[in-house]
Parts: C-alpha cells; structure tokens; sequence
C-alpha cells in the first residue's frame, strides 16, 4: 500500500481515491532533485536560522491566547481601582503600582502590574448594537468585528448561521494556516452563549466549517459543564501502534520534506 506522507491519505490499491502527477512529484521529487536526508536536514537547519532572524521590532510570537471573561469580575476590581472615589464606588481591592507612572492596577494583578509596559491596555469601549441593547449582539461584534442585523422575532440574534462573519480565529486560520500538524483555532471551555443563542460569533460563518474553532465541550444543547471531565477526545488519541518516538520521527522526516516543497512545486 503506497501513502503520501504527511498529506491526506490516498491509497494505490483504491481506484476511487487515485493519486495525481502532483502527488507523485512531490514523493520523488527529492530524489529527482538529487536530495539526500542529510542535505533535506541541512536545508531545513538554514530555512530555521532564516525564520529567526526577523526584521527589527517584529516579535517571535506565533500563537494567540484569548482569555474571554463572559460576565466576568468589575474592571473596578481589575485594571482601574478609582482609589480616589467614594467607598460604595470604589473597588474593595488595594490599588497597587504598575510599571507605567500614573496607572494602577488592584492588588489581585500583582504579576501583571509588572510588565504592564508590555501590553496595551484599552480603558474604554462601547459597540453599535443596531437597536440591539443585549450582550449577545455585543459579543457577535466583538469577535468578529462587525455589527449584525439578524434579529429573531423576541429581538434577540438568531443562532448561527452560515452567512456570519467569522470569529477572528477562524480569519487567522484562513490567513495564516498553521506550520506544523497542530490544531490551529481551539475554543474552551464552553462556546459563546447568550440567551439560549450558543455560538453566535464562535464560528466560521461564511468561510466553511473546515475553519470552525476545535471544541472539547459536550455536542448538541447539553451545556452541562459538570460532565467536562468526562468527556473523551477520542481523535487526539495515539493509534496503540503508533508509539510518541516514532511519531515524532516521522514528524521530524515530514518537516525536512515539507522544507523543499516550495522549490518541488516550481519544478512541477
């Protein structure tokens, strides 16, 4: 049986599936090309050197951690403390100085407050509903960007739908698709919800489901957070015969190959 590694797999012996001249270029190609694995490997070593040397002021990150707090704590207990207001206003937290002169943080960001030059903080922001004074509105604009004017007959958005905007997420995974063999969008622990409405602004919208976000919550409209630890994601499993050396192996061969592609492809 004939595979081509580190792509979907397409087998010889299957005449529906086929494999196509591309296909079989890019297997041989690195023996067409005259590559041993060591020059593949040498190779891959200068194009690793060539990705850290970025132009000045560019940093190196290449993941994204949203933290989305969903009715989450006061920002009087957070980021703006208002030492110099009435008690009932004030938060209960002691207000404590940050790297910035003049900008305090509460005591529960202690950590944060130290590297606070190393962020930008918004004070203030405020969305176009369109009529619609509900959080589920202001979610949909704030994670895809744009307003919506999809209303259900009670006034609320309607669930999600193929025609939304995407949630940025699922923009970078169009834009920038992942290097390696990870997942590129994942949403934990729950989806965005609002009045019954699950989902709206969690998706891909108009894009396709293929850049929908990768979920580890329980299917259909059980929302029961409770069963979170039982849940199995039976897809990330290991298969029993494929052990983690070996698989990062064929990682390791796959990204050398994976490193010539580009000149593969000009030659095909």
């Amino acid at each position: 049986m004939f595979r081509i590694p580190g792509q979907a797999a397409k087998d010889m012996c299957d005449p529906d599936a086929g494999v196509t001249r591309r296909d079989v270029l890019r297997v041989g190609g690195a023996g067409m090309l005259g590559m041993s694995l060591g020059t593949m490997f040498q190779a891959k070593a200068l194009a690793e050197e060539k990705k850290k040397s970025g132009a000045p002021g560019w940093g190196k990150a290449k993941s994204i951690i949203m933290v989305y707090l969903q009715g989450g704590p006061s920002h009087l207990d957070l980021w703006d403390p208002k030492e110099n207001v009435p008690d009932n206003v004030r938060s209960t937290f002691k207000s404590i100085p940050t790297k910035i002169p003049g900008i305090n943080f509460t005591e529960a960001l202690p950590k944060l407050a130290k590297i606070n030059d190393k962020f930008t903080m918004i004070r203030s922001m405020s969305y176009t509903p369109n009529g619609l004074f509900n959080h589920t509105a202001a979610i949909y604009q704030m994670m895809t960007g744009y307003t919506t004017d999809k209303v259900s007959p009670s006034g609320q958005l309607e669930p999600p739908s193929p025609k939304d905007f995407p949630n940025f997420g699922s923009n970078i995974t169009k834009m920038r698709p992942m290097e390696d063999p990870m997942l590129p969008f994942v949403m934990l622990p729950r989806p965005l919800q609002e009045s019954n409405v699950v989902g709206k602004g969690g998706s891909a919208g108009f894009l396709g489901k293929s850049y929908d976000p990768y979920t580890l919550y329980p299917g259909g409209g059980d929302m029961d957070m409770s069963k979170m630890a039982r849940i199995k994601i039976d897809d990330l499993q290991l298969r029993p015969d494929v052990f983690s050396l070996r698989l990062k192996r064929r990682a390791s061969l796959r990204n050398a190959i994976n490193a010539q592609m580009p000149t593969i492809d000009k030659a095909v």
